[in-house]
């Protein structure tokens, strides 16, 4: 019903919902979070842990519900068979748009434990949201520059050792850990400046994957590799928003974790090695995967 509304009524009302279930949320999420942080006893800070997260599913999946109402998009998710609520993660997906990370919580939802994203230190400052995010867990990266370590060599490997500080608190709790592994949203002239070697995609970063998979060892037992497409294009938060998104696709396969996938990366160069050679013949076939989603995408039939 609402997604048939003039553009002039439809999008200023789907904003204003959208912000006030951010502030519907966050105000108990700040209250147990307070609550966490005062209480020093390991019992209540987990407890308040737990709660924190089924607050930001309720969040989640109101976000989903409004999306769906106030839009027409068509969605085709394949893969989710078999997943797990108490299955611990890693999922690696391509990057095209800041979309990519409300339609990876619609799909992922209540369906395996809570996605953590890592994130720019700078976004920590975002009102209301980066507080929110750093209540949760999310970890935080302070990622340098090549200039700036040349400046500062002691600053080298500080946003490793961040890595591995995060991920051993996940340890402890049922987690499913994002990583955008191409470390930046796709566009045409980041692809020809990598000389990409893909078509649909950047060039996979192999380091955080394999300080992710040292430091959460055998605490995580799958990979999910997701790949997302939007046969009209790259969308915006916007588009999003305003309902000019209408066809997404999400391809979701669950890998073994090979033991030979965890190993020191920085001082291991035969390791080093075999985990480029590993991300980067999984990336070849999401290639692939992502062709042939777009194919079936301009074959399939138009309309509302």
């Amino acid at each position: 019903m609402f997604a048939k509304l003039p553009g002039l009524i439809r999008i200023p009302l789907a904003m204003l919902l959208l912000a006030l279930n951010i502030l519907l949320h966050v105000t108990p999420l700040f209250a147990f979070t307070l609550v966490k942080v005062i209480v020093p006893m390991r019992g209540v800070r987990l407890a308040c842990s737990r709660v924190l997260v089924v607050i930001a599913e309720s969040w989640i999946g109101v976000n989903s519900i409004l999306f769906d109402v106030f839009t027409r998009i068509r969605w085709q998710v394949e893969g989710l068979d078999g997943l797990r609520r108490d299955g611990n993660y890693l999922v690696l997906c391509n990057h095209q748009s800041w979309v990519d990370i409300p339609v990876l919580q619609k799909v992922f939802n209540r369906r395996i434990p809570f996605l953590r994203f890592f994130l720019k230190s700078q976004l920590i400052w975002v009102p209301l949201l980066g507080p929110a995010w750093w209540a949760l867990d999310f970890p935080f990266m302070k990622r340098y520059s090549k200039e700036t370590l040349v400046r500062h060599p002691e600053l080298q490997g500080k946003d490793r050792e961040a890595t591995r500080r995060a991920c051993e608190k996940f340890r402890h709790m049922p987690v499913s850990v994002m990583n955008f592994v191409e470390g930046t949203r796709f566009t045409p002239a980041k692809h020809d400046a990598q000389s990409s070697p893909y078509r649909h995609l950047l060039r996979p970063k192999a380091g955080g994957l394999a300080f992710v998979l040292d430091a959460m060892g055998e605490a995580l037992h799958a990979i999910l590799d997701v790949t997302i497409v939007y046969p009209q294009g790259r969308p915006t938060m916007m588009d999003l928003i305003a309902g000019r998104v209408r066809d997404i696709r999400v391809h979701v396969r669950e890998l073994p974790i090979d033991a030979a996938l965890v190993g020191s990366y920085d001082e291991d160069t035969a390791f080093r090695g075999r985990v480029k050679l590993w991300l980067n013949t999984l990336w070849s076939e999401k290639d692939a995967q992502a062709g042939r989603m777009l194919m079936a995408a301009d074959a399939a039939p138009t309309g509302d």
